[in-house]
């Protein structure tokens, strides 16, 4: 009896795999964008469409510099024409592009299109909880910043320390869907706790955010609690406070103080002048016992519940280091604000056409793997579907969340 030949091509397309990607953004929104903008009237042989399709090209492809992506596009001008009408940019024009096309607009587009995509799947909205989130029935956000470091010598805009230059990126990230919710691009000269605000704004009552100390502003967190909105954060060293009430002693071996405290620092407790929570929990760092101390105006559940919440914001180091490590945020194509800040936005948005790919296909390798499936193809004229379908040569597990390498818990392990 003759074996069964296995199939080791996917099935072709009458696209490339980067046209079937692009082709999940709305016909109608990026023509629609530019008139909003006013970048339509700065557009000439360069069309915005055009624009946003090269710098999600020059994303995929890592590319290192305005002649790596115009030369690159040239050559595949044939398969470029067939994504709506794109053409390949020149050095010029792509550059010009990047530095004077309004960088609203590339903000604008990547929240458009992840509603557009939360819209046609809702269950890529929903989620799903993994690991510690599975506990939690209520949306937990968790807020946080990552540093994204520029070429000191040309960036004058973006200067952060004495011999270095770098952007910021704020994100509130839906623990459960594992999508930002709500970003803002920025020099990193400013403290964070000035955007915890903005971050916070859309933040509904009975919700959970969590935030590293960075973010602790009294003020805010006060606001919070009004809204009825339960955070967690850790505490600093210098708070100044008095212990009201010492809560029940907790069965968990791990919880060393749980307490009532108010603020006794004059301009804290103006901020603040309500009660709050106070635990003081023994985990392991780096192989070490120490004790961290963590806020909260939660007064209800147990102590260890919400250190183990707090455990929850590490997700939000892996979104990072995925977007970092895998996408083109290293090497910029322009040296102005709204450059980079097109670049980044760019980013984001392709970081969500992926993962709403995995998640239509049931793509269960990881988030790496995805990526160098999809840049290995992009102008391949194969079935996205069955491309990730046939690839691989085990199942492998839905890999999006990460563990804590450095902070942990250990009887969580």
């Amino acid at each position: 009896m003759k074996k069964k030949k296995t199939k080791s091509q996917p099935s072709r397309s009458k696209v490339s795999v980067l046209a079937q990607l692009c082709n999940w953004i709305p016909t109608h929104l990026v023509p629609k964008l530019a008139r909003e903008t006013g970048v339509d009237e700065k557009a000439r042989t360069f069309s915005p469409w055009s624009h946003v399709v090269s710098l999600l090209f020059a994303q995929l492809t890592h590319a290192l510099g305005l002649n790596d992506v115009c030369d690159a596009l040239r050559l595949h001008s044939g398969p470029l024409s067939a994504l709506r009408g794109a053409t390949p940019p020149s050095r010029n024009n792509l550059s010009h592009a990047n530095q004077h096309r309004d960088a609203s607009m590339a903000e604008q587009l990547f929240w458009r299109v992840l509603d557009h995509l939360q819209t046609l799947k809702p269950d890529f909205a929903g989620g799903q909880r993994f690991g510690l989130a599975r506990r939690f029935k209520r949306v937990i956000h968790v807020v946080d910043s990552t540093t994204i470091q520029l070429v000191a010598s040309c960036l004058d805009w973006a200067k952060h320390r004495r011999r270095k230059a770098a952007a910021k990126c704020h994100l509130r990230l839906d623990l459960h869907s594992f999508l930002p919710r709500f970003a803002i691009i920025d020099t990193a000269r400013h403290h964070d706790s000035k955007r915890a605000r903005e971050l916070c704004a859309a933040i509904r009552a009975g919700e959970i955010v969590i935030f590293d100390k960075a973010y602790l502003d009294f003020a805010h967190l006060f606001d919070l609690l009004l809204r009825g909105v339960f955070w967690v954060t850790r505490a600093k060293d210098d708070l100044g406070y008095r212990v009201v009430k010492k809560m029940r002693q907790s069965r968990d071996k791990r919880i060393v103080r749980d307490e009532l405290i108010e603020l006794t620092v004059y301009v804290s407790h103006r901020d603040y002048p309500e009660r709050m929570r106070r635990i003081v929990a023994r985990v392991e760092v780096d192989g070490q016992q120490v004790e961290m101390v963590f806020l909260t105006n939660n007064l209800e559940w147990s102590a260890g519940t919400l250190a183990d919440l707090y455990r929850c914001r590490w997700q939000i180091e892996v979104f990072f280091k995925q977007i970092k490590q895998t996408l083109q945020l290293a090497d910029f194509l322009g040296q102005s604000a709204n450059a980079v800040r097109w670049q980044i936005w760019m980013a984001l948005l392709l970081y969500v056409l992926l993962r709403f790919v995995s998640w239509v296909n049931g793509w269960t390798h990881s988030f790496t793997r995805l990526f160098a499936v999809v840049r290995c193809g992009t102008w391949e004229k194969w079935k996205l579907e069955s491309l990730l379908r046939l690839y691989g040569t085990a199942a492998g597990s839905f890999r999006y969340l990460g563990q804590p390498e450095q902070a942990y818990l250990p009887h969580l392990l």
